[in-house]
């Protein structure tokens, strides 16, 4: 047993070493600095949002102890992260691990560095799902909870799996008293819109509606209780200029089910501006197609 014990706590100390040169640390706010990860080789830096305090005047402390100037690409405070750039700076890339390895009770590895050196903590994955909306606004592609102690400073830093991948970079701002990870699948998303667009982008119809529960014979037809019922249509809109009308219940965006305003608002993503969504709306007690061109919320 002693032998399996020394093995497993050389292995850990030996991810937390190889993990080290991509790890950060971000004096970007008054208080205590937090920790970032090392995107790509081009110096692009991801961290939590609620770290990054101004805009202005931020320093990221690299693994050699030198410290450099970062500069603010963008952010997404749904989603708390946060994207920043350093320039002429050697970084290691770190190896991103695929969402299919994650499985609940997987041992994990939670990495900081507030200081010159890299701090670690252990600890299990207590639950993994799909998308997941959170308190704030916004909609993760996964859902990934662990048990891990966020110690002053380590949000933002990577989770690692026991091979050493990265899993993806903690938080503790999305859900009170939770440590959730933001997984590489929407880090790579708000990444790739930021770089291109410095913002990121939101899909707009124009209407206004609250939640109304379906005729039980459509709620069985559909397996769907609840629509989504038209109360405004903002005039020159898309919504108006597809031809939805106040007292339209909406069902269905491309197939998806809606049943609230937040799933419209998270269905509205930034890639689908400026394409035809299909609509499924209820009309005069007939479910029709309305197709609308997606337009982008200012």
């Amino acid at each position: 047993m002693s032998e399996i014990l020394k093995s497993l706590s050389d292995a850990l100390a030996a991810n937390t070493e190889a993990v080290s040169p991509s790890v950060v640390r971000m004096e970007t706010r008054r208080r205590m600095p937090a920790t970032g990860v090392v995107w790509n080789s081009d110096g692009v830096i991801v961290t939590s949002n609620h770290v990054v305090e101004r805009d202005d005047n931020l320093r990221v402390g690299l693994p050699d102890g030198s410290t450099v100037e970062g500069k603010l690409v963008g952010r997404d405070p749904s989603t708390d992260l946060a994207v920043l750039k350093v320039e002429n700076a050697s970084l290691s890339v770190p190896h991103w691990a695929d969402v299919s390895e994650i499985k609940v009770g997987h041992l994990v590895l939670a990495v900081g560095r507030p200081g010159k050196q890299v701090m670690a903590t252990l600890g299990v994955v207590s639950a993994f799902d799909t998308a997941e909306k959170m308190r704030i606004g916004g909609a993760l592609d996964y859902y990934l909870q662990t048990d891990v102690v966020m110690y002053p400073g380590f949000s933002g830093g990577p989770l690692m799996n026991a091979g050493g991948h990265v899993l993806g970079i903690n938080t503790s701002a999305l859900l009170d008293g939770v440590s959730l990870t933001i997984t590489a699948t929407t880090i790579k998303r708000v990444v790739e819109t930021l770089l291109k667009h410095g913002k990121m982008r939101r899909g707009f119809l124009g209407v206004g509606a609250q939640g109304v529960k379906l005729p039980a014979v459509l709620a069985e037809a559909l397996k769907q209780e609840v629509g989504l019922l038209i109360m405004v249509v903002e005039p020159g809109s898309p919504a108006e200029k597809g031809g939805l009308f106040m007292g339209d219940t909406i069902v269905q965006i491309d197939g998806r089910a809606l049943r609230s305003p937040d799933e419209l608002v998270n269905a509205l993503t930034g890639d689908l501006i400026g394409r035809t969504v299909t609509l499924r709306v209820l009309r005069g007690g007939q479910l029709q197609n309305i197709e609308v061109v997606v337009g982008e919320r200012g």
